[in-house]
């Protein structure tokens, strides 16, 4: 019998935030929790935002990441198949990530059902009511026009100006000052009550948030919001149909469950 018999969701590793030095220590801690979770894992999603900046151009990547590129490409070489979604900080991947490292890129939520469980799994930027200003930014970012003009800027200014951007995100602040909003305001949360008015799903999957949080939606529903990896190191297992957030070597121990 197998012994590969989970499968793992984590979102939100930021690697570039806040500063180089702290990035490397947290990609080393990231490079432990795979090498752990290789050897039981059927399959791997990565939710979106694991770089704090991220552009192709045609003959150039980002520099550094290069510990958790090569694990990455070890583990998709082995045969346990990574699922890289993008999200709000490094959405601009243009084939590097496939044909390289070997990921399976989602630039969408997607609709799946793994061990018998309906899934809905997407970094969720952009998603549920609110947020207008980054819906109508993110409409730019996405367009062909905008990423033309900005693969023509030479990459030492593109980059300054990302990461001057990417400064001022909460995250690269590095304060845990995440507060659970209540339902009303949890904009995911009530995106995932609406999809479930329409078709079920088991579970509801995302990143983004930064904090870790597990909801009942119903009875037989949840919503799941990944956390981060600068304060919680958090993830979720599903093993056997059922899905558990965890910690790994994190100080924290339960998400907000309501």
């Amino acid at each position: 019998m197998s012994t590969k018999t989970k499968i793992y969701f984590a979102s939100d590793f930021h690697l570039g935030a806040p500063n180089h030095s702290e990035s490397v220590e947290r990609e080393k801690k990231i490079i432990s929790w795979l090498n752990r979770i290789e050897k039981d894992a059927q399959a791997i999603y990565l939710v979106g935002d694991i770089f704090d900046v991220w552009y192709e151009w045609k003959h150039i990547i980002p520099k550094g990441y290069v510990r958790l590129l090569g694990k990455l490409a070890e583990i998709c070489d082995s045969g346990i198949p990574i699922h890289f979604f993008t999200g709000n900080h490094d959405l601009w991947t243009f084939g590097y990530l496939e044909k390289e490292i070997g990921l399976q890129v989602h630039r969408h939520p997607i609709q799946i059902e793994l061990q018998g469980r309906k899934l809905y799994v997407g970094h969720g930027d952009g998603l549920g009511p609110g947020d207008k200003k980054y819906k109508l930014l993110k409409k730019v970012f996405t367009s062909k026009i905008c990423q033309w003009f900005f693969s023509r800027l030479h990459p030492n200014v593109s980059f300054a100006l990302a990461n001057y951007f990417s400064s001022s995100s909460r995250i690269s602040k590095s304060s845990a000052d995440e507060q659970f909003k209540g339902e009303d305001e949890e904009w995911l949360f009530q995106y995932s009550k609406e999809m479930l008015a329409s078709k079920h799903f088991d579970y509801f999957i995302f990143g983004h948030r930064h904090l870790p949080l597990d909801i009942d939606l119903s009875k037989k529903s949840k919503y799941i919001n990944l956390g981060e990896w600068i304060h919680y190191n958090s993830f979720a297992v599903l093993e056997n149909g059922n899905l558990d957030l965890q910690f790994f070597e994190s100080s924290f121990s339960k998400a907000i469950n309501k």
